[in-house]
């Protein structure tokens, strides 16, 4: 078993939706003792942005890329293949300015790639991803968003995810988390009872 990591709050150990992926690590490593985890930190390494000169080493052909677009392609192909490798990918996301994280929208970029993870048919495009990859995406939010149009996270991530092929994708949300009071001890506790019974 082979578990894929995400984290991408932008201030690594203090966020709190990199501690909850990491407790939901915690739960499933508990119970696969022998599996492996992958963990891609962007607060540690982040993905670089998308540029003309990276979209264009995706779109060259391999006989006619550049030594230089040769090592963009490459890093993307590594991206990709751990997500392939990865029964399991969770994805620690927070919410800032009610959308994700930039490196995490640069994570994507990286990781849709046409002809290696999606395609187009007459029909529209179909993921080439596997789609017995289960997806946990842990969400952490200073406000309440869940079902109300301010949420732009869920759908988002959940339709991306599903262009690619993955299909198998649950959320677990910990709200209210800036809101005071009892809220963020409320908020995080029932969050980590849902990834223990997720799991």
């Amino acid at each position: 078993m082979k578990l894929l990591q995400i984290n991408a709050g932008i201030f690594g150990q203090d966020s709190q939706s990199t501690q909850l992926a990491d407790h939901f690590v915690s739960e499933w490593q508990a119970r696969h003792p022998e599996g492996d985890v992958v963990t891609r930190d962007f607060s540690v390494e982040p993905v670089p942005h998308l540029d003309g000169f990276r979209f264009g080493a995706f779109l060259a052909a391999p006989e006619q890329r550049t030594p230089e677009q040769d090592v963009v392609v490459a890093y993307s192909d590594q991206l990709i293949e751990e997500v392939r490798q990865a029964d399991t990918l969770v994805i620690g996301l927070p919410m800032y300015n009610f959308s994700v994280p930039s490196t995490l929208k640069a994570w994507f970029d990286h990781i849709a790639r046409a002809g290696v993870t999606f395609k187009y048919t007459e029909t529209g495009p179909v993921g080439l991803l596997d789609s017995a990859t289960k997806v946990r995406v842990v969400a952490a939010r200073g406000g309440l968003y869940q079902g109300t149009p301010k949420d732009t996270q869920t759908d988002y991530v959940r339709l991306f995810l599903g262009f690619l092929g993955l299909t198998d994708v649950q959320f677990v949300y910990a709200e209210g988390l800036s809101m005071g009071g009892d809220s963020k001890d409320e908020a995080l506790q029932n969050a980590r009872g849902q990834i223990a019974a997720m799991i």
